[in-house]
């Protein structure tokens, strides 16, 4: 079993190390999001295949002996999370979580909302003022980028009421005001 206080990887390397396609596409989300390293990417990819994983077994439940209450009860449980977090739309289906794309996973992150609701000037901008305390959610600080910011608190992500950046005058803020016209 091993020790529970242990952490574990929370993804899966890819099994073909030297794919030319795959790393090209790789560098091209890390450089567009701004991530730290390609295992951010893999854990990414691995909770959306836990999602992907959920929807299959939604459907295999469906064709097997299982009730349609227990079926439904699970795939509302699955759609209601995925249109918290913002993945999925209202009347969202089971073939649309087989769908979804990492990039959709990626946008929910702290990081690129801060970015791309104009807080900072760049994916890695962004990231340096969360880890060091400048983005506060509901007015609590959070210092982890890829925290998945739910629809509900997007638009309560706003600088750090005790960051120096917070003040209107800080130069940094002039800064990403005139990039952002």
């Amino acid at each position: 079993m091993g020790y529970p206080g242990k952490n574990h990887k929370r993804y899966e390397r890819p099994t073909r190390k030297f794919e030319k396609n795959r790393i090209v596409e790789e560098a091209g989300i890390i450089v567009e999001y701004g991530l730290r390293n390609k295992r951010e990417l893999w854990r990414t990819q691995s909770i959306l295949r836990n999602h992907r994983r959920g929807a299959r077994m939604i459907v295999a439940m469906s064709s097997s002996g299982a009730t349609p209450e227990q079926v439904m009860l699970r795939k509302r449980q699955l759609l209601d999370h995925l249109e918290r977090m913002g993945m999925l739309g209202r009347d969202a289906d089971i073939d649309q979580i087989l769908a979804l794309k990492v990039q959709q996973q990626l946008e929910r992150r702290l990081q690129t909302i801060v970015y791309r609701k104009g807080l900072a000037r760049s994916p890695k901008q962004a990231r340096q003022f969360i880890t060091h305390g400048h983005i506060a959610i509901g007015g609590r600080k959070v210092t982890i980028p890829g925290y998945l910011v739910s629809l509900s608190e997007e638009a309560e992500v706003q600088y750090a009421p005790h960051s120096p950046i917070h003040n209107e005058v800080h130069p940094e803020r002039a800064r990403i005001a005139k990039v952002g016209r």
